[in-house]
């Protein structure tokens, strides 16, 4: 499984298919977890944990970081 990070994403992709994504858009160096998905067969391996664990690292080696209050994606809420 290859992860491809974006500027307020990251996605999986495992052959030629997208399998998981995270995106996390940023206002003012504050960062919001907003969706992650996994498909459902993948659900479980700890996919969702691996993007959340990529997106904070990418946040916070900005100098950004990550807002856990209001808005944040219920399945992330829980992980830090």
């Amino acid at each position: 499984m290859e992860f491809i990070t974006e500027r307020n994403r990251i996605y999986a992709v495992e052959g030629s298919e997208e399998v998981g994504e995270i995106t996390f858009p940023e206002r003012n160096g504050v960062h919001v977890i907003n969706h992650t998905y996994v498909i459902d067969r993948l659900r479980g391996k700890g996919i969702a944990s691996e993007l959340v664990q990529r997106a904070v690292e990418q946040i916070e080696s900005t100098g950004g970081r990550v807002e856990w209050g209001k808005g944040v994606c219920r399945k992330t809420f829980f992980w830090k």
